[in-house]
């Protein structure tokens, strides 16, 4: 039977959701493999909690000079989601294919 692993209690209500359902779908037991699992969760809540920085705040703030600048909020979010989209591509787990077929490598089941 396979031990059942759970997410890391730092995660927010939707990391956590996030890994559970990477942890149901896909054969990740190794180190390795959880901690990259864990790297993609804590980025999605990072960017998670810049985005939400930017709606409360918005994209843009004015320096004291009047030079409209983009919140840095903004690539904090830009690069989250980037790493999570690296770290997912390291795991194998991607989009499946337009056609429907199922190419997703080390899925169980």
């Amino acid at each position: 039977m396979k031990k059942k692993l759970g997410a890391p209690a730092h995660l927010s209500t939707r990391g956590r959701a996030f890994w559970r359902s990477v942890i149901t779908e896909y054969a990740i037991d190794d180190p390795a493999g959880l901690e990259l699992l864990r790297r993609s969760c804590e980025a999605l809540d990072r960017a998670d909690g810049a985005r939400e920085i930017v709606a409360a705040e918005g994209a843009t703030f004015t320096t004291r000079t009047g030079e409209v600048r983009a919140h840095p909020a903004v690539a904090i979010e830009r690069d989250a989601r980037n790493a999570q989209r690296q770290l997912l591509r390291e795991l194998r787990i991607t989009d499946p294919p337009a056609d429907g077929q199922i190419s997703r490598l080390g899925r169980t089941s």
